[in-house]
């Protein structure tokens, strides 16, 4: 019997503390502004290129949403998605890529600069790549695989050996 009593004690002490600080939860949480995320309105698959329609901006009204996702439509728009992302739910920022540069198989130009010198050649990515990034690359002309830097418009920069 006394056991009972203390858990009743414990459980109105509990309830008491909610009803103090429950009624100061609504005017807090009403007074943060929240912010606004980005959801999409259908579904969008992996590899799928992000447009604009397919997303809508939401006010954010759960203070306890985990950080990392998307804000701003322009954020998300030209993106592509890495994973599924389902209407009404928030796009995390991690779930999302650039689009490649180059893509494997297609046809580039691979330059290559040394001084005053400069060799040009057609070739093909062995592999996906942003700009910036080291790729390898085959020379169609002799097909010898090289190493080189993507450049913004679509040619690889061949390093020196």
């Amino acid at each position: 019997m006394m056991f009972r009593r203390a858990r009743n004690i414990v459980a109105l002490t509990a309830l008491a503390t909610v009803a103090v600080y429950g009624s100061f939860m609504p005017a807090a949480a009403a007074g943060a502004d929240m912010g606004y995320a980005v959801v999409p309105t259908a579904i969008i698959y992996p590899g799928e290129t992000i447009d604009g329609g397919q997303l809508q901006e939401v006010e954010v009204t759960n203070p306890n949403l985990a950080a990392g996702y998307a804000k701003s439509i322009e954020e998300v728009s030209g993106m592509i998605s890495k994973r599924t992302l389902l209407p009404g739910r928030t796009i995390p920022v991690g779930a999302l890529r650039e689009p490649y540069t180059v893509t494997r198989g297609s046809q580039i130009r691979l330059v290559f600069s040394m001084g005053m010198m400069t060799i040009s050649a057609a070739g093909s990515p062995l592999e996906d790549g942003f700009t910036g990034q080291v790729i390898r690359a085959r020379n169609m002309d002799s097909g010898v695989i090289v190493s080189g830097t993507v450049l913004a418009d679509g040619t690889i920069h061949v390093a020196a050996k």
